[in-house]
This record gives structure tokens, sequence and C-alpha cells, in this order.
């Protein structure tokens, strides 16, 4: 079992700036592609961003939704499970509870179900 804990969350005025981090314990021997989702009041949880891994740093690929590319950055630690995201540029729209997961392949990681371990979500709060 891998349990995941994201922190960073907040409340912010548009335009600001927050970082999630979510950080891994339990079986972490073992690499997995990491993936931040959100979800909005009576909204479906939709996919942000994730990154895979790789056994060189050049081969770790990023991918993004259309509406926060160019604004968030994902990242990982080398070598290790603890991902970041970093969002700059806020707006409205981006309040949401910001979920961390774990994925043991590295495909078609814009689907929910490619995810194993997921975190208890961190709330992101964007005032205008």
């Amino acid at each position: 079992q891998v349990q995941l804990v994201e922190s960073g969350g907040g409340l912010v005025q548009a335009g600001g700036s927050l970082r999630l981090s979510c950080a891994p314990s339990g079986r972490t021997s073992s690499m997995y592609s990491m993936g931040w989702f959100r979800q909005a009041p009576g909204k479906e949880r939709e996919f942000v961003s994730a990154i895979t891994w790789s056994v060189t740093w050049s081969g770790v690929n990023t991918f993004y939704s259309e509406s926060v590319k160019g604004r968030f950055t994902i990242s990982r630690e080398n070598g290790q499970n603890t991902v970041y995201l970093q969002m700059n540029n806020l707006k409205p729209e981006d309040t949401a509870v910001y979920y961390c997961a774990a994925a043991r392949g590295r495909r078609d990681l814009e689907y929910a179900t490619q995810y194993t371990y997921w975190g208890q979500g961190t709330q992101v709060t964007v005032s205008s």
C-alpha cells in the first residue's frame, strides 16, 4: 500500500501562486507516475497534470490539461515519488479540491482509471 498526503493548498487572490506537494509513504520502493486531478463543487474530477518516472532524468515526461498549460508546472524529486505542482497566475476557475495520485504505468495518465493510489485532497480557493 502507498499513502499519499497532499499539502500546500489555501486561499489566494486571482493572479497569485501556490505550490502543492504530494509526499508518499508506505511501499514507496517502486517508482510511480504521479498525477494531479481536481474536483470543483458540482463537477466531475478532471485531469490537471502528470509526470512519468524514468531510470534516467532525461526520460521523464510531463503532461498538462489545456486549461493549466503555461501556468502550472509539475515536477518530482529525482528518483523519488514526491511530486510538486507549482501553480501560477491562478484564476477563480482553478478553485477545487486537488488530488494527488500514483500510477504504475506511464501511459494514458489523463485518465483517473490509470491510478492505483489517491490522496485525500487539498483545497485550493482562488478569490476574484
